[in-house]
């Protein structure tokens, strides 16, 4: 049976209060065939939650965020299709290739680190479960220790994330003294050209100079 919107996120809701912004629904063929997906989108297209920890795309933000993925992780560019991101600018994506019951399963797409995760859930159970998801899908210790340093820069608009200053694949540390609030934008396409540039090259090689396209 089909629960309402009301009680199929109930417990979303409960826990991740959402910003005022809201856009339209990206009606992304993959996405619209998800179960809760149009139901979901419906409410919270274009909403931020908890200042910017987790962000759900629009019928603007998703074609972009699309765009980015694909040029940086072109072996995924085909199976892909981004739902939402989070503050460090890391996309979530159904992933046509792995499904569970007809359901396509969720992947998290890492700019910083060039890497690309799996989450075993669905669409719907992702997001139903996602308080008890806040710490492996979103780094949420993480985002609390920066986000008590950094104050000011909150919330999180749409258009920026916190990402590295120097990428975790250059030898970056995870630290919060590794954190910057960057423009969302570049700073996917700076590290899917850094990644692409170095991803090749044997451990310990030493890296004489960068030039960006």
């Amino acid at each position: 049976m089909r629960l309402p919107t009301n009680e199929r996120f109930a417990d979303f809701a409960s826990h991740f209060p959402a910003g005022a912004d809201r856009g339209e629904p990206w009606k992304d063929n993959v996405l619209c065939r998800a179960t809760g997906y149009a139901d979901f989108s419906g409410r919270w297209a274009g909403a931020t939650f908890q200042r910017g920890l987790y962000r759900v795309v629009d019928a603007n933000t998703g074609p972009k965020l699309l765009g980015l993925t694909a040029e940086a992780f072109p072996d995924f560019a085909q199976r892909v299709h981004p739902f939402g991101f989070d503050w460090m600018g890391r996309a979530l994506a159904l992933d046509v290739r792995r499904v569970s019951k007809s359901e396509p399963l969720i992947l998290l797409l890492e700019p910083g680190t060039g890497q690309a995760l799996e989450i075993p859930h669905s669409f719907e159970s992702f997001h139903r479960q996602l308080h008890e998801l806040r710490e492996p899908a979103l780094a949420g210790s993480f985002f609390d220790a920066w986000s008590w340093a950094n104050r000011d820069a909150l919330p999180i608009s749409t258009s920026q994330c916190v990402g590295y200053e120097v990428p975790l694949f250059l030898g970056g540390k995870d630290t919060v003294e590794n954190l910057a609030v960057q423009d969302l934008d570049v700073y996917w396409s700076l590290s899917g050209q850094l990644y692409r540039g170095v991803r090749n090259l044997p451990p310990g090689a030493a890296i004489k100079g960068i030039v960006i396209e």
